[in-house]
């Protein structure tokens, strides 16, 4: 009998055992059948937002060219929205601001980060390497709003003790600090394209003869130009489309000019000062702020298609 009992209970949690595993096959099965669904949900996300927004900007848009000429938006020299009952809605204006932002952004932050990533790539060690890395991404991650005030309250006095004509607002400090801001970016994304080059490329020039700065100019930055470019077009991407600094140093100002001692107002400028005032819901001011966005849009894509050109058509392979 009591053998016997023992082989019924021995039969029983062979029983539960198959059937515990029976069940967790099961639930298995269905985790497999799930979850590709839903990484692909969550993958769908940001596209499904990017096609949101644009078909937003296009809708506004349209609304817009409803009511103004596309040629006098693309074609005229003259912004102002807010004279009553038929404002001027050429656009070259801010267009203009926001391109001697980004020139002036670019012609500090190139030199500089492209000279920090020679200096982390061939000349800095893994120690320093280590402590400067991370001093840069902590640059990165100020938010703009910051840099702003440190523009205008800052940067913008500093300069007007050496350009006595400079103004409270003016395109000169904006410009400098968006470069400052830029830095790290140009300077991680291109010492990331200059440390992919092999070591032994180096160790080819070096045996040759060549100094390290021979070997880092006429040997790694050739071969990690495609990297380095394109964080230069991300960079100018990025400048385009820098929002919070221009707004409280810059000026709202829409000019053809080209002083950088004055007031000025870049394209994200105006849609931070409409969005922000009292422009009513179906004006033409209010719709003016998704045409601007629709060619912010049109530039930042632009510069990004071309980054992604220039790494393709570029790229060495090792």
């Amino acid at each position: 009998m009591a053998l016997a009992n023992n082989g019924n209970t021995k039969k029983g949690s062979v029983r539960e055992l198959i059937k515990q595993n029976k069940s967790k096959k099961g639930a298995s099965m269905i985790i497999e059948k799930v979850m590709p669904i839903l990484l692909f949900c969550t993958a769908a996300v940001s596209a499904l937002t990017t096609v949101g927004i644009l078909f937003t900007l296009i809708f506004e848009t349209i609304m817009f060219f409803e009511r103004v000429s596309f040629v006098e938006f693309i074609t005229g020299q003259k912004w102002l929205p807010f004279i009553e009952k038929a404002g001027n809605f050429g656009v070259l204006p801010l267009v203009t601001g926001t391109l001697l932002i980004t020139v002036i952004a670019m012609v500090v932050a190139i030199p500089v980060g492209l000279a920090a990533a020679i200096f982390l790539s061939e000349y800095a060690s893994d120690r320093t390497r280590r402590i400067i890395k991370p001093i840069l991404e902590v640059l990165a991650g100020i938010p703009t709003i910051v840099y702003g005030f440190f523009a205008l309250t800052f940067v913008t006095p500093l300069l007007k003790d050496v350009i006595p004509d400079l103004g409270l607002f003016n395109a000169l400090s904006p410009g400098i600090v968006v470069g400052v801001m830029i830095i790290p970016m140009i300077a991680s994304l291109s010492e990331d394209a200059m440390s992919s080059v092999p070591q032994s490329m180096r160790e080819g020039a070096l045996a040759l003869g060549a100094t390290r700065l021979e070997v880092a100019l006429k040997v790694v930055l050739p071969a990690a130009l495609s990297g380095i470019i394109a964080s230069f077009v991300l960079g100018i991407s990025r400048a385009i489309g820098e929002t919070m600094i221009v707004t409280v140093a810059g000026g709202a100002t829409p000019t053809m000019a080209l002083d950088v001692t004055g007031s000025i107002q870049t394209m994200t400028a105006y849609i931070v000062q409409v969005a922000t005032g009292d422009a009513g819901y179906g004006t033409t001011v209010y719709y003016s702020i998704y045409a601007v966005g629709m060619t912010l849009f049109v530039f930042t894509l632009i510069m990004n298609l071309l980054a992604q050109f220039i790494t393709k058509r570029f790229r060495e392979e090792y």
